[in-house]
């Protein structure tokens, strides 16, 4: 039976314990990472929609790099799609850069705890990691 290995990244935020779970977990060669958000280091939702869209992006990265792992498949969720999208796009756009793109899905949500944007991930972890 393959074994799960709980991962945190270093200065993780609070929200993880507040709400009892684990930034990712490991499990064979794969890394399945809760949705980040774009909280604060005290989780609180970061105000400024593209600033935290942006953070989102920036804690999904700590975590996958936490896990040995880089940007692979992703799923974002969105408050507001319709309105949000072209702002998701231009930090999406600066993050993820050129071809070959990683998946992607987006979903529209009405509820994501006082965030309007939050992306998760499963990655394969490289045979190095």
């Amino acid at each position: 039976m393959t074994q799960r290995e709980a991962i945190f990244p270093a200065n993780r935020h609070s929200l993880y314990a507040q709400h009892r779970y684990s930034a990712a977990i490991r499990s064979g060669d794969l890394l399945f990472v809760s949705g980040q958000v774009g909280s604060r280091a005290d989780g609180s939702p970061e105000p400024d929609f593209e600033q935290q869209v942006a953070l989102a992006f920036d804690n999904l990265k700590v975590v996958l790099r936490a896990g040995g792992c880089g940007l692979q498949d992703v799923t974002t969720f969105h408050t507001d799609p319709a309105n949000q999208f072209e702002t998701i796009m231009a930090v999406r756009e600066r993050v993820i850069g050129d071809a070959p793109y990683p998946n992607w899905t987006a979903v529209g949500v009405t509820w994501l705890a006082g965030f309007d944007f939050e992306i998760k991930a499963i990655a394969r972890v490289p045979q190095a990691a």
